[in-house]
């Protein structure tokens, strides 16, 4: 068995894998790795990626640029244009990202689930704001986990306006299955943020929650001029009125995290959504109501 092989193997324990990613002190982790990624000195850079490598499935085959300055800017990569196509259905909300598919379905009495056995309400969630609760209370959700090796960046599944951002700062545990099935609750423990849109052709609601994670703890968007982090005290909600086209970049993680998609009352599923695969942004995530089709 070869080193990589024996390594990656040990961090797929699961006692070890959540002990060495949640109990350590985890705000001064994420702070260390922000500092240590944007260093942008060749061998560091080029050792830390080299490690990267060995752990995960990093494939840079589409990426814009192939040569970073930093191990950031390996994180926060673009892409080469129309390396992610989207649905154009207007019948289909796509996947804002490329992700794995986690806890997904229907929202029931105003909870979701986190993992099989663990349940959360949106209020707790949406910190505390019952109004976008109840907007969801019997509606269609879909959460998207980001590897630490996937394209970072999430984009607009269709035309939509962005009305406003909610900061909700939190903690930074991990968001891997191992954690998820866990912690409760965790995803209303997290730092996240809630972005509140509507879709231009139904002026349906639809509502993203990027949550951080351990390492991550930083979420950035395109259309607004301040960067999300451990450190940012406001203020907590962010007026937008923000028009993106389909396909436009909404934000970025500054590692990997996850992205859960809340829609009303109405949508579903697409045919093959389930939890465990792997999908890419742009590809069918959700069907809407009959009556907009």
């Amino acid at each position: 068995m070869n080193v990589a092989r024996l390594i990656r193997r040990i961090a797929l324990n699961e006692d070890l894998n959540f002990l060495l990613t949640n109990r350590i002190p985890r705000h001064a982790a994420t702070r260390f790795l922000g500092w240590f990624s944007r260093i942008e000195q060749p061998l560091v850079r080029g050792l830390s990626i080299a490690v990267w490598k060995l752990f995960t499935d990093l494939d840079l085959s589409d990426a814009r640029r192939t040569e970073f300055r930093s191990l950031h800017e390996c994180f926060t990569r673009e892409l080469v244009d129309g390396a992610r196509p989207f649905d154009p259905d207007p019948a289909v909300l796509a996947s804002p990202c490329d992700a794995i598919v986690g806890a997904c379905g229907q929202v029931r009495d105003g909870e979701a689930l986190q993992a099989k056995g663990f349940a959360y309400t949106l209020r707790e969630l949406f910190g505390g704001d019952a109004a976008l609760a109840d907007h969801y209370r019997a509606g269609c959700y879909a959460t998207l986990r980001l590897t630490s090796s996937m394209y970072h960046r999430f984009h607009a599944p269709q035309d939509l306006t962005v009305d406003e951002i909610t900061y909700i700062s939190g903690d930074t545990w991990n968001v891997n299955p191992i954690a998820l099935a866990r912690v409760e609750r965790l995803f209303c423990r997290n730092e996240r943020a809630l972005v509140k849109t509507r879709l231009r052709a139904s002026g349906r609601r639809v509502t993203f929650v990027p949550v951080a994670a351990i390492l991550v703890a930083s979420i950035r968007f395109a259309f607004v001029d301040v960067r999300l982090h451990l450190r940012y005290r406001g203020p907590n909600r962010i007026p937008c009125a923000a028009f993106l086209a389909q396909g436009a970049q909404m934000g970025w993680f500054e590692h990997g995290s996850t992205i859960i998609v809340f829609a009303p009352e109405g949508f579903s599923l697409c045919e093959g959504i389930a939890p465990g695969i792997r999908i890419r942004a742009g590809t069918r995530l959700m069907r809407l109501p009959r009556e907009d089709r």
